[in-house]
């Protein structure tokens, strides 16, 4: 080997010296992490809408106005007085069209069923624009590694929600006693709803961040901060459920002092023998006390886990939190608020889409948990 001068320029390497090559993640393709996160914030804005939506559905008696799954001809609504006469005759073959509603007009029954017309059809729209967003980024390659099964998830639960909300109309069709949907059928409609909502949030907090920075973040994760976040998801995801089965039953229209129950703290009716244990979903006592108890415990658990995260060195972990212990509280007015008021449909609403912003709020706390942003004496690097 040929010497080189003590002053020869460093820049002058050997053509055969290898170029230096990064670790395996960078070598990993990236796919359109900014496209799909895009696409991903659409979904959730649709499926938020969708929630909103069946709320309104079920507040104003509109989900058993449209009494046959037709996933495809059904987008198209009736377009002249006999088509109009035709859909009024079957729901007049409903129980509650005979025990509530038997001097509805057409008219009238016109207004119930744009109700729920228009929260299929936005369920096909949601359909429509994962089936687009999924099968053009396969198609074109531009997928992660990894994640194709991830969205697959997405739309393979949104064909199930859609099997699930017939299966829930149906219980209040074909000569049902019911004068509305079953409200557990009501609430496992719901729950799946928030599961992919939920999914979603998650899927769109990973895809914010290249893959190597999630990688370091994650090694600086609190544990014990990200195990107290993911209870307090799960619990308010009961919650959820629970005010599910409350609004099954309009048990939110009974009860309405605050903060006793009809004057006791424990109604007298909380339990009837005849029912059983379909208490827990047809006896308004019993499931409007649960609906309050359990929002009292997500409220102390929240408390809890705030002050655990008052502990992060973390400042952006810190805000994330302390910005879901604020909308817990907002979740708690607006809850006694419709105790209160007899839930009329905008604050019923308005709840509602409480839920849906704590729960979104409380997975990005839990993120942050789990992948903090890094910090140094010149501040938080994103």
């Amino acid at each position: 080997m040929a010497k080189r001068p003590v002053f020869q320029d460093v820049s002058e390497a050997s053509p055969s010296a290898p170029a230096p090559q990064g670790g395996m993640i960078d070598t990993q393709p990236k796919g359109a992490r900014k496209a799909i996160r895009a696409w991903l914030i659409v979904m959730f804005v649709m499926v938020a809408a969708m929630i909103a939506l069946g709320g309104a559905t079920r507040l104003t008696g509109s989900g058993l106005s449209i009494t046959e799954w037709r996933p495809v001809t059904g987008a198209l609504p009736p377009s002249d007085p006999a088509a109009w006469q035709d859909e009024f005759q079957k729901y007049q073959q409903t129980a509650q069209f005979k025990e509530v509603n038997a001097t509805m007009t057409v008219d009238e029954f016109k207004q119930i069923y744009w109700w729920e017309w228009s929260h299929r059809q936005l369920g096909r729209a949601i359909g429509l624009v994962w089936a687009l967003g999924f099968f053009g980024f396969l198609a074109t390659r531009r997928i992660p590694t990894g994640w194709t099964g991830r969205l697959l998830s997405l739309g393979a639960l949104g064909g199930l929600q859609g099997a699930i909300g017939w299966w829930m109309v149906h219980s209040g069709l074909d000569g049902s006693p019911l004068l509305r949907v079953a409200s557990y059928r009501l609430a496992t409609h719901l729950g799946i709803a928030f599961l992919i909502l939920g999914l979603i949030v998650w899927f769109a907090l990973l895809l914010s961040r290249p893959e190597a920075q999630l990688m370091r973040a994650r090694r600086a994760g609190e544990g014990k901060l990200f195990r107290m976040s993911t209870g307090l998801m799960h619990l308010a995801f009961l919650q959820i459920l629970i005010g599910a089965l409350v609004a099954g039953i309009d048990a939110g229209r009974q009860y309405t002092g605050w903060p006793t129950m009809g004057g006791e703290w424990i109604p007298s009716a909380i339990w009837d023998a005849s029912l059983g244990w379909r208490n827990f979903f047809e006896n308004p006592a019993l499931v409007q006390f649960i609906h309050r108890m359990a929002g009292y415990l997500v409220f102390i658990f929240a408390v809890v886990v705030w002050l655990r995260s008052r502990k992060s060195p973390h400042p952006v972990t810190r805000g994330a939190f302390s910005l879901m212990l604020a909308m817990v509280l907002l979740q708690v007015a607006l809850g006694i608020a419709n105790v209160m008021h007899a839930s009329p449909l905008h604050l019923a609403l308005t709840h509602q889409v409480g839920a849906i912003a704590l729960l979104s709020l409380i997975i990005r706390a839990r993120f942050n948990a789990c992948y903090p942003y890094e910090t140094s004496v010149r501040g938080t690097i994103r």
